[in-house]
């Protein structure tokens, strides 16, 4: 899941090096908590959450295969 999170996030913000995902595992929930640069923000929540929403329902719905749940939070 981490992976697919850092391609979609990579591809989005124009200071890739920048981009830190912190994940917590708990049973079958994964926490992950995203860091990007303050420029790329705006690119990775978008105009009222859309893209951030579109990211999340791409990452959970990878992870239903595996029977976990994933929640994303951008910082």
């Amino acid at each position: 899941m981490k992976e697919l999170l850092e391609v979609i996030l990579n591809e989005l913000v124009s200071k890739p090096e920048e981009v830190k995902i912190d994940v917590k595992e708990s049973g079958n929930n994964i926490d992950m908590f995203v860091k990007v640069a303050e420029c790329d923000k705006g690119a990775v929540i978008g105009r009222g959450g859309r893209v951030a929403n579109s990211i999340r329902t791409v990452v959970r719905t990878s992870a239903k295969k595996s029977n976990k749940r994933v929640n994303i939070k951008f910082d």
